[in-house]
């Protein structure tokens, strides 16, 4: 019984931003009833790496769920949303600006049905601005928030990191939006809309960007494994030829380092005593520590760092995370069975709760499987309305 327990989301959309977010809450312990097209369900289930044709991703970003198909194209799709609606505290959506409305499921017409219901939408540019019907990945959203210009190579054309990260981060803000308005409502007993941009979900982790140039004149773009004048703090090679990140600009951790070294006349050379002296000396500092750093294999060198309390972590792998000591201890790799019958690891839950800890309690289901249920339970459809409904291919 999760934190959520109790709170029941209605998902519309597909792809990522929405679904993570939908993921998160059912993490939580939320009922999450994914709506999904007839036929054809989220691309999500035949999205990335796929083994028979099915995704590996599907399993972990559906987990949880249940699976529902509606045609929201029809009269009669909406018609059987909207009756959900009553009976949910929050809808999810991640479709382009206007759709629900042309849908009639815009929020006004879902507010006449349950004034308690959040709604919270999910979109490349918002709800409104001279941007908002623009269509907007989230890998559109990444240069648009400023990320992209800021990461990678000096030398080199912006980069992108590995990871939908846009999505990801507008996920985040989905689910801070949806608790931020669920405990206001508490109080109100009132619902509202929540507006997640992609862009701004990105554009609020740029720090002090605008300032920095506005003031200081500076900005703010590519540093490569670094950040400026913060040394020494980078990825380091070791003698089995795997890679480390090790964080010691700080005075005292640098003191630290340079005792892990048995170097320490080096905390007190003129050349590295201040952090704006090593910020100066980055180059020939990271030369000397990696220098060091080649003449130990990578798990010594990380446990003698760690005895000498200076920030240290492997720059790991899906292989070397599965074999982690730490990530197992934590749950944070749990090991689950694909509707398929595929036994695969997948992340753990974040945060942890002591009293109502999140669980896994079922993997993405097969397109469909809960309809009649769902639809019988809570939109108060007769047998016969369901015969129909799958025979007009509503459902």
């Amino acid at each position: 019984m999760g934190p959520l327990s109790g709170v029941r989301v209605l998902e519309l959309g597909s792809f990522i931003a929405g679904p993570f977010a939908g993921q998160l809450l059912a993490d939580y312990g939320a009922e999450i009833i994914k709506i999904e097209p007839p036929r054809t369900g989220d691309p999500m289930r035949h999205w990335g790496i796929t083994k028979d044709g099915e995704s590996l991703w599907w399993p972990a970003i559906a987990r949880n769920k249940r699976s529902v198909t509606v045609d929201l194209r029809s009269d009669r799709g909406q018609r059987l949303v909207r009756d959900l609606v009553a009976n949910c505290d929050v809808v999810l959506e991640n479709f382009r600006p206007g759709t629900m409305a042309r849908w009639g499921l815009d929020y006004e017409s879902l507010r006449a049905v349950n004034p308690g219901i959040v709604v919270v939408h999910v979109s490349g540019f918002g709800q409104s601005g001279p941007n908002a019907g623009h269509a907007g990945f989230g890998s559109v959203a990444e240069a648009v928030g400023g990320i992209r210009y800021t990461t990678g190579s000096p030398d080199d054309t912006p980069a992108r990191a590995g990871i939908s990260l846009g999505d990801s981060l507008a996920a985040l803000f989905a689910v801070i939006g949806t608790l931020a308005a669920l405990r206001e409502r508490d109080t109100s007993g009132e619902g509202q809309e929540v507006d997640v941009a992609i862009y701004e979900a990105v554009f609020a982790l740029m720090e002090s960007m605008l300032a920095d140039y506005h003031v200081g004149g500076v900005i703010r773009t590519r540093s490569g494994s670094v950040l400026p004048g913060v040394a020494p703090s980078n990825v380091y090679p070791t003698a089995d030829g795997a890679e480390v990140v090790i964080a010691a600009n700080a005075d005292s951790v640098f003191g630290r380092l340079t005792e892990a070294m048995g170097n320490p006349d080096l905390a007190v050379d003129p050349r590295y005593a201040t952090h704006q002296a090593r910020g100066a000396a980055m180059a020939e500092l990271d030369t000397l520590v990696a220098a060091w750093t080649k003449s130990y294999d990578s798990g010594e060198l990380v446990e003698l760092l760690q005895r000498h309390g200076v920030p240290v972590g492997m720059i790991n792998t899906a292989a070397t995370i599965l074999t982690d000591e730490h990530f197992a201890a934590r749950d944070m790799i749990l090991w689950r069975q694909a509707a398929n019958g595929t036994e695969l690891p997948m992340n753990g839950v974040v945060p942890k709760f002591s009293r109502t800890p999140g669980e896994i309690e079922r993997t993405g289901p097969a397109l469909g499987a809960d309809t009649d249920a769902v639809l019988t339970a809570l939109a108060n459809v007769d047998e016969n309305e369901l015969a129909d409904l799958h025979a007009e291919g509503v459902v």
